[in-house]
Order: C-alpha cells, then sequence, then structure tokens
C-alpha cells in the first residue's frame, strides 16, 4: 500500500491471505463465507482502515443504500428524537442516512434537495408540507421517493407519516377552554412557508371560535423558534393594554422562552397567566413550573417514516397510513384563570 493513500480490497486481500473475490463475497453476502475467513477478513480491514467503495454496486444496482433526510434546523430539539429513530431504523435495514437542514428557507431546502440527490440519496425525508412549485417540480421530474412528515394531509397523493398539527392544537385548547380561560393570546411560529405552524393557528382559533361565550384571541405575535424571541413576544403580549389569561405557543421552546421572561418581569406562572407550549421536548417537564404541552410521537414518527421510505425503495406494497395520536399533556404552567 502506497504511503498516505487509502487502502485497496488488493491490500486487504493480500494481508488477509484470500482472495477479493472472498472480501466481496464477505462484505456482501457474509453467511455464505466461513467464520474463520470472515474474521481474518474483519481483522485485515480494522488494520488496515479500509472503507468499502459501493460505487461499483450502486452503479449495478442504481441503488446507493443512502437516503437523505432534510429538517428545518439542528438548533432545535424537536427534531432530535424523530430523526434519532428514523436513523436507527435505517440502519438496522443497512441503509445510511445524510442530514441537511433549511432554515426555514425554502430555497435553501431546494439546493439541498438538490445536493443529496447529487450524493446518490436513493430517497428523502422532508418535513412539512408546504414548498415552493419548483420544488415539487423537481421531485417529480426526477422521480425522486419521498416520505413528508411532521404533518399529515388526507386525501392526497402524497405520502404523509405524521400528525394532524390543526387537530392537535384544537384539542388542547378546548382542554384550556374547559379549565375557564376565555382570554387567549398566541406566540406563534412564523406562518410564512411554515404549514406545521399556520395549522396550529387553525386549530387554536377554530376551537375558540367554536367554543363561543366569549371567548376570543386576543393577540397573535410570530416569532422565530428561539428562546429570547419567546422572551419578547411574551413581552410585547403581556404589555398590551388587554392581557390575556392564557398564552399558546408553537412550540415548547417558545413557551420556555416566554417563561424565562414572565420570571425577569415577576409575573407568576400560572397564578397570573398560564403557558401552554406543543411537541413535548424534554425541556417542558424540567422547567419550573414544568410547561403543559402537546405530546408529539416523535419516536414513533421517525420509526414509521423510514419503515415507509425503505417499502417505498423496494418497490413493495406500501399501505395507506393514519394520522399519529398527539397527547395534551397537563402540567405546572397551566391553571384555572385568575378571579
Amino acid at each position: 500500500m502506497a504511503r498516505n493513500s487509502a487502502p485497496t480490497l488488493e491490500d486487504v486481500a493480500r494481508m488477509a491471505g484470500v482472495s477479493t473475490a472472498s472480501i466481496s463475497r464477505a462484505l456482501n453476502d457474509p453467511d455464505k463465507v466461513a467464520k474463520q475467513t470472515r474474521d481474518k477478513i474483519e481483522k485485515a480491514i480494522e488494520v488496515l482502515g479500509y472503507t468499502p467503495n459501493f460505487g461499483g454496486r450502486a452503479l449495478a444496482s442504481n441503488r446507493t443504500n443512502t437516503v437523505g433526510a432534510i429538517i428545518p434546523s439542528m438548533a432545535n430539539a424537536m427534531f432530535a428524537s424523530g430523526v434519532q429513530a428514523f436513523q436507527e431504523v435505517l440502519s438496522e435495514a443497512g441503509v445510511n442516512l445524510l442530514l441537511a437542514s433549511t432554515g426555514y428557507d425554502p430555497e435553501q431546502e431546494l439546493r439541498q434537495i438538490k445536493a443529496l440527490i447529487a450524493h446518490g440519496a436513493d430517497g428523502l425525508l422532508l418535513i412539512g408540507d408546504e414548498r415552493p412549485q419548483a420544488t415539487r417540480d423537481f421531485l417529480a421530474k426526477r422521480r425522486v421517493e419521498h416520505v413528508i412528515s411532521w404533518c399529515f394531509k388526507p386525501h392526497s397523493a402524497q405520502t404523509y407519516v405524521g400528525f394532524d398539527n390543526c387537530r392537535a392544537a384544537y384539542d388542547a385548547t378546548s382542554r384550556v377552554l374547559a379549565l375557564g380561560h376565555r382570554r387567549f393570546a398566541l406566540i406563534s411560529g412564523v406562518r410564512d412557508g411554515n404549514d406545521r405552524a399556520r395549522d396550529r393557528h387553525i386549530g387554536i382559533e377554530t376551537a375558540i371560535a367554536d367554543f363561543g361565550q366569549g371567548a376570543a384571541l386576543l393577540h397573535v405575535k410570530e416569532a422565530k423558534y428561539r428562546l429570547e424571541f419567546g422572551g419578547e413576544a411574551f413581552a410585547w403580549i403581556m404589555e398590551r393594554p388587554d392581557t390575556p389569561t392564557v398564552i399558546m405557543c408553537g412550540n415548547d421552546v417558545l413557551a420556555a422562552g416566554a417563561l424565562m421572561r414572565a420570571r425577569q418581569m415577576g409575573i407568576d406562572v400560572p397564578d397570573r397567566v398560564s403557558l401552554v407550549g406543543f411537541d413535548d421536548i424534554g425541556l417542558a417537564s424540567v422547567s419550573n413550573p414544568p410547561l403543559a404541552t402537546v405530546r408529539v410521537p416523535q419516536i414513533e414518527m421517525g420509526r414509521a417514516a423510514a419503515r415507509m421510505l425503505l417499502a417505498k425503495l423496494s418497490g413493495g406494497p406500501v399501505e395507506a397510513p393514519a394520522p399519529l395520536p398527539t397527547e395534551f399533556i397537563h402540567r405546572g404552567s397551566l391553571a384555572a384563570p385568575p378571579d
């Protein structure tokens, strides 16, 4: 092996004392190779630091055993558990994962889609339903197998593995109304280009309208999904002359930011104003007080999305998915409104 060059299949064969064909069988179909021979090959691979080059196999099969996942942000814990579960199922099937993020920028999403496909991704996991027509056209023209997650749209030709954001927000708001709250505010994620944020807003607004009896959504403030922006939105709402008794938040990061700002402003949660989040990330249960929130089935969603994408890539039958359930978690940040 030349100095500073990558070890080759022939280098492994020489060290293991076997043919290159035996090594190929050991890598591709290990059950057909005697254990003693496999052990010698694995030892040589470990010593040399050899990494198989699957380019030839990819050309022959038109598959790379790699898929891509494009998420809005790597700085937000709301996607972590789901992507981890997605990767674990892929790994069990011998499929590798390439991960990219968009920063909630639709043009960046298209660039990342093109980059992942150029690098040989067989299929993609995408987050959310809203994207420009140019992106939809590219996916259709290239016939890119993909699964859409973190949302669910019935009666669509797309393949969704997720939950109904509108229904989840509607159910959570109904629980809050049942406690006696009538004066609501919403700290929403930026809704432009984000169907999940928009659907959660619609669900909250619809539940309040359906309930009637003087219930009203007094204020809506959009904020990017960061703690400080949640805090700024909370301060803006509480400085309005018409203050709410409960603030619904587009996710737990915004709710935690609101809770931090409430403490800084000397506003008691929940005695003066209640807070409700969305997602049930780890932060929600350890905040003070713990956040009432909507538990999203992140792990189940990630696993199901991986299984669905693998089924599509294999060309086998694909069952029509059903929306995954969410659960309202009542914790200390939510109480009945003050008298």
